[in-house]
């Protein structure tokens, strides 16, 4: 893959753990809703670890965006980003991934796997196509929440959350499992789209597997 190198315009911090970089967009550069570039960060000990962020912008958007979740307990490369400042520079190949736009739908989404999510919905809002589709996203606490103002304003009921570390009296306590699923989808011939850790993915997988929902419906990430 061809590497692009862009320079960073902006960092700013979305939840305590979760960065916003928006860096400038390479000419004729094109990708679609859901999709993700490999990175690499342009410094000296850091351009041989690729990892694969997901783009949040819009493909029409003058810029690239990414939201990534960090681990400070880590020497990786989310950690370098958090060292990250306007004018450094990022390396990026052209678009990868999966995950694309099918139809109307059931999103599943756990932790940071909900960034694919981010664009598909922004540009369904742009379009006005938001209809009844709903996302269904676990975390551990309130405050891993991404986006949640967002989140709330697109989809409004249909925006439905699951904390497996906190309970309170907004949102709902445990996991996402078929029950879960049963109770929340009255209507289970649709599409759904799942992104998360890979444990999660392939026991959602399961879940509607035993659901009957037969595999065409179900959309997700596969690098």
């Amino acid at each position: 893959m061809e590497n692009k190198i862009v320079k960073v315009k902006t960092v700013t911090k979305v939840t305590h753990d979760v960065l916003r970089i928006v860096t400038e967009k390479p000419p004729q550069y094109r990708y679609r809703p859901g999709q993700a570039t490999e990175m690499t960060i342009n410094k000296p000990g850091w351009q041989d670890k690729r990892n694969p962020f997901t783009f949040t912008s819009l493909p029409d958007d003058d810029h690239l965006e990414f939201t990534i979740k960090t681990y400070p307990q880590h020497n990786g490369v989310t950690n370098q980003l958090l060292q990250l400042k306007a004018d450094d520079e990022l390396s990026i190949t052209e678009p990868v991934g999966t995950i694309g736009y099918k139809g109307e739908g059931v999103f599943i989404a756990g932790g940071a796997g909900v960034t694919p999510f981010i664009s598909i919905f922004k540009h369904l809002r742009s379009e006005n196509k938001i209809g009844n589709n709903k996302l269904i996203y676990g975390n551990k606490t309130k405050n891993d929440i991404i986006d949640e103002i967002e989140f709330k304003k697109m989809l409004g009921k249909n925006f439905i959350n699951i904390l497996s570390a906190e309970e309170t009296d907004e949102y709902a306590h445990g996991y996402i499992n078929e029950e879960f699923i049963k109770q929340t989808i009255k209507d289970l011939n649709t599409y759904f789209y799942v992104c998360g850790p890979p444990a999660m993915m392939d026991n959602i997988e399961k879940q509607l597997n035993h659901l009957n929902l037969g595999k065409e419906f179900i959309v997700k990430e596969e690098w």
